[in-house]
C-alpha cells in the first residue's frame, strides 16, 4: 500500500500522457522574465492536475510567498477541466534583485526565475516612441530613393531617422512563435514582457475568457499611476488596432475592439488621435460597430477632452493654449495613406477628404502634451506601412515611410529646444521585401526581361521630390524592382497600382486564395506568380528579420548591438525613472 502511495503521482502523470490529456503546467510571469520594480503584475500558477489548495507550497526566494506578496490569491479548483490554478492580482515587488518562485504539490513541482530591476532616477522629461509598423530595410531604402534621389551611388539626402546617433537590431519573436504580430510585438515595447500572437498586456494562460489572463502593467499605466506626466497616442490606423491598443489594453485577442475602445476612454491618456470612429459611437448610430449603446464620444467630452473630427478642427483645437486634453477621430476604419490622400485620391479619400496627415497629428499631439510642465510620453504609429506591405503594395508603403520621416523631423525640431527628450524610431516587426533592380519599360521582351539587375539596373527616373519629400509621379518608365519574399498566388505587374491598394489574391469557390484576375485583365503581360504561402493566406506575412531601431537624446546610448524587444521598454522606463519613489 505504501508503495502505491509513493507511485501515485507518477501513475497519474503516466495516465494523463497515455490518454492525451496532459496540459502543460506553468507559472506566469514566465521564466527569465524581467520585471520593473514597483510595477504591477499578476502571478498565476497552473498545475497539471486537480490539487488541494492546502497542499500547495509557494516559495519566493526560499520563503513563503506571503512574506513578500501581501495580496490574497484566487484558487481555481479545476480551471476549464485542465487542473487547479492560483492567481495573485496586482502584485508588486519593490526591491530589485533575482527572484525564484517554486510552486509544489505532492505530484508536481514548478519553478521560474525573474530579474526584478530598478529604473534609477529620472533622466529625461519626454519620451517619443515612433513605430513604423512592419517597416523593413527595403521600405526605408525605397523611401530614400523616392524622397531624396540618388546620383552616381550617393543619396542626395537622408530620412529624418537615418542620422540618429544610436542604432540597434531588435529581435521581435513572441513567447509562442518565431513570427510575431503587432499585438504581442508592441506589447513587448509597452510592458517589457513577452506574450503570444494576438495578445497584449498579459501572459496567455489556459483561461478561456480573453480578459482573465494574468496581466502586466503598461508604460502608460505606470506613468498615470506614478507621475503627473501626460500620455499621448497617435495612429493612422484604427485606434483600436493592435499597436495603439497595446499602449493601454489587456486582452488575449486583439480583435476585442469594443473593449479596447472602452479602455482608451478609461486610460486617461491626454491625447488620442487616429481612425476607428466606428467603435466610439453607440450601436444605433449608422456605421457603428459596437454591440451596445455606449457613446464614447460623449464620454470623452464629459471628461474634458476637446474633440476633433477633421483636419481643420484638429489644427484649431491643438493650437488653442487652453487645450490640455484632445480626442480626435478622423475615419471609421483605418485612415488613408499619403499616396492616395495627396496625389491619387483613391481608396476612401473622396468619402473622407478632411483626414489629417501623420505629421499634423504628431505636431498637434506635441503642442498639447508639451503644455504639461511635468513632461510626456507619446507613441506615434505609422500604421499603414504594414497595411500596404501585406498586400505587396510597396509604393504606398514607401510613401508612408516618407510620411513617418516627416513626422520624426517634427519631433527632432521639438528636441532642439527641448533636449531632455528621448526619441525612438523602430518597427514593431518586419516584412519580407527587397529591391532587386530597376524595371525599364523600354527593354524588349516579356515583362520579366525588363528587370535590369547589376549594371543593367542603372537608376530609376522618378521626378525630384517636392518640399515634403514626395515625387508627384510614380508610374515612370524606370521604376524600382521591389519584390516580396512571402506572397499568395498573384499577378505581378511591376507597375504601381493607381486605382487603389493592390489586392493580390481573392477566394475561389473552394475557399482558397488564388491570383486576382483583375490584374491580368488590366495588363496582359502580367506574370502569374504561384504563391509560397498556404492557400488560406490572402496577402504577405510578417518576417522574423531583425527590426532596425534608431534613437537620439538622453538614454539613447543604451540602444546598441542586438537587443530583445522587451529591452526597449526597459530603456524607456529607466529614462523616465518609473520605479523611483
Amino acid at each position: 500500500m505504501k508503495l502505491i502511495q509513493l507511485l501515485k503521482p507518477h501513475l497519474i502523470a503516466l495516465f494523463c500522457l497515455v490518454t492525451g490529456i496532459v496540459h502543460a503546467a506553468a507559472i506566469y510571469p514566465i521564466d527569465q522574465a524581467n520585471i520593473l520594480a514597483g510595477s504591477k503584475f499578476d502571478i498565476k500558477v497552473e498545475f497539471n492536475s486537480v490539487v488541494n489548495q492546502n497542499d500547495v507550497i509557494l516559495e519566493l526566494n526560499g520563503k513563503p510567498i506571503n512574506t513578500l506578496v501581501t495580496v490574497k490569491p484566487e484558487f481555481i479548483a479545476n480551471e476549464n477541466g485542465k487542473g487547479s490554478s492560483l492567481v495573485f492580482r496586482d502584485v508588486q515587488i519593490s526591491k530589485a534583485g533575482k527572484y525564484q518562485l517554486i510552486a509544489s504539490v505532492p505530484q508536481e513541482r514548478l519553478q521560474v526565475s525573474w530579474d526584478v530591476y530598478a529604473s534609477g532616477p529620472r533622466k529625461v522629461k519626454n519620451v517619443i516612441l515612433f513605430v513604423g509598423d512592419g517597416m523593413t530595410i527595403a521600405n526605408r531604402t525605397a523611401a530614400r530613393v523616392l524622397s531624396k534621389g540618388i546620383t552616381e551611388g550617393k543619396y542626395q539626402g537622408r530620412l529624418a531617422f537615418d542620422d540618429m546617433p544610436s542604432t540597434a537590431m531588435i529581435g521581435t519573436s513572441g513567447s509562442d512563435s518565431l513570427i510575431t504580430d503587432s499585438a504581442n510585438s508592441m506589447s513587448a515595447y509597452t510592458t517589457g514582457h513577452k506574450t503570444a500572437v494576438n495578445a497584449m498586456g498579459l501572459y496567455v494562460s489556459r483561461a478561456t475568457d480573453n480578459l482573465s489572463h494574468p496581466k502586466v502593467e503598461t508604460i502608460a499605466e505606470l506613468i498615470k499611476r506614478n507621475t503627473r506626466m501626460s500620455v499621448g497616442i497617435v495612429s493612422d490606423a484604427e485606434l483600436e488596432d493592435a499597436t495603439p491598443a497595446a499602449v493601454v489594453a489587456h486582452t488575449r485577442r486583439r480583435a476585442d475592439k469594443q473593449y479596447i475602445a472602452d479602455q482608451l476612454l478609461a486610460s486617461g491618456a491626454d491625447v488620442i488621435l487616429g481612425g476607428g470612429s466606428a467603435y466610439f459611437y453607440p450601436q444605433s448610430t449608422k456605421g457603428s460597430k459596437r454591440k451596445d449603446e455606449q457613446n464614447l464620444i460623449d464620454g470623452f467630452k464629459a471628461k474634458g477632452y476637446q474633440l476633433a473630427f477633421t483636419k481643420q478642427q484638429l489644427l484649431a483645437e491643438s493650437s488653442s493654449k487652453n487645450t490640455k486634453k484632445l480626442f480626435g477621430v478622423f475615419h471609421p476604419d483605418n485612415m488613408d495613406g499619403s499616396l492616395d490622400r495627396l496625389y491619387l485620391k483613391k481608396n476612401t479619400v473622396e468619402q473622407y477628404p478632411n483626414q489629417p496627415d501623420l505629421t499634423e497629428m504628431t505636431q498637434s499631439a506635441i503642442d498639447v502634451l508639451s503644455r504639461n510642465p511635468n513632461g510626456f510620453f507619446l507613441m506615434v504609429e505609422a500604421a499603414l506601412i504594414d497595411k500596404f506591405n501585406h498586400p505587396l503594395d510597396w509604393e504606398r508603403a514607401a510613401f508612408d515611410t516618407i510620411m513617418l520621416s516627416n513626422a520624426v523631423q517634427i519631433a527632432k525640431d521639438f528636441a532642439k529646444t527641448h533636449p531632455d527628450t528621448l526619441i525612438i524610431v523602430t518597427p514593431d516587426h518586419t516584412h519580407s521585401g527587397s529591391i532587386s533592380g530597376v524595371v525599364h519599360d523600354d527593354k524588349p521582351g516579356a515583362l520579366r526581361e525588363k528587370v535590369g539587375v547589376y549594371a543593367d539596373a542603372g537608376y530609376p527616373n522618378y521626378p525630384k521630390a517636392d518640399l515634403k519629400g514626395y515625387p508627384n509621379k510614380i508610374d515612370v518608365s524606370k521604376r524600382l524592382a521591389y519584390f516580396y519574399g512571402s506572397y499568395p498566388d498573384h499577378y505581378e505587374t511591376m507597375h504601381p497600382k493607381l486605382d487603389g491598394t493592390f489586392v493580390p489574391a481573392i477566394k475561389d469557390e473552394a475557399g482558397k486564395y488564388v491570383a486576382n484576375p483583375k490584374y491580368i485583365q488590366l495588363q496582359e503581360d502580367a506574370i502569374h506568380v504561384g504563391g509560397n504561402l498556404p492557400t488560406n493566406q490572402e496577402s504577405g506575412v510578417h518576417a522574423a528579420d531583425d527590426a532596425v531601431l534608431n534613437a537620439q537624446g538622453p538614454g539613447s546610448e543604451k540602444f546598441k548591438g542586438f537587443m530583445d524587444n522587451t529591452e526597449v521598454f526597459r530603456v524607456m522606463v529607466e529614462s523616465l525613472g518609473l520605479s523611483s519613489k
